[in-house]
């Protein structure tokens, strides 16, 4: 099964940091946040990785290359312009095609998480279109996004929304009738929650959202902490 990580996004509330670096360049706790994902990624077993980029996506190949010292396998798809992130991934499906398995891991660039994605495995409900991972609300997150159902399945409405986390195994059929211009990937689960079709993952361990410098810069201490006491 492959895993896609989504890494076109311009950054802009990064900003001045992005001017000249990708957001998944930006370190903490001494190596890129993209990087954090690839060995998190290959210690769970995942060596088959696809990277979509944009803005300053050269960048991004020349300091990750094929995925070798890694010990993965990277693709890219090469946007331009970048699209949202349903788009995206409909860009990329030929990429990520698998004769093994219709299913694919996908995680967005700009997080950090100690989920071990090892849990993400195809469900054995053969109506299920998605597993999305679901936190507890961060602060500048407070109403959340989904309900988890006691049965496993997501809700867009109910009692103790929790956060997504950019975090999903998604089945190729969520994105049929769909091309790149299908927007943000929210909307589509939300649709597809509607109808059923997406079980949910609550990880209750570390996630943060790199979405400003402040927090960065709080995950860097934070590593780097960690680090010192190891």
């Amino acid at each position: 099964m492959k895993a896609m990580i989504l890494a076109a996004g311009k950054g802009e509330r990064m900003r001045p940091l992005t001017l000249h670096t990708p957001k998944p360049l930006l370190e903490a706790g001494g190596k890129p946040l993209i990087v954090h994902h690839i060995e998190r990624l290959k210690a769970s077993g995942f060596t088959d990785l696809v990277i979509n980029h944009a803005w300053l996506g050269g960048q991004i190949e020349r300091k990750l290359g094929s995925g070798e010292p890694f010990g993965v396998s990277i693709r890219y798809s090469d946007e331009g312009e970048p699209l949202e992130t349903a788009g995206g991934i409909v860009r990329a499906l030929p990429l990520l095609a698998d004769g093994q398995s219709e299913w694919f891991v996908v995680i967005n660039g700009d997080i950090w998480t100690d989920f071990p994605f090892t849990k993400l495995r195809p469900p054995t409900n053969p109506g299920c279109r998605a597993v999305v991972v679901v936190t507890d609300n961060p602060d500048h997150n407070p109403d959340g996004d989904f309900h988890l159902d006691s049965d496993g399945r997501l809700a867009n409405q109910g009692g103790n929304l929790l956060t997504f986390t950019g975090i999903s195994l998604l089945h190729r059929a969520l994105f049929n009738g769909l091309d790149d211009s299908a927007g943000k990937l929210g909307p589509v689960l939300r649709q597809a929650i509607d109808r059923g079709q997406v079980h949910g993952l609550h990880h209750r361990g570390q996630w943060m959202d790199i979405g400003t410098p402040e927090r960065l810069a709080q995950l860097d201490e934070m590593l780097r902490r960690q680090e010192g006491h190891s």
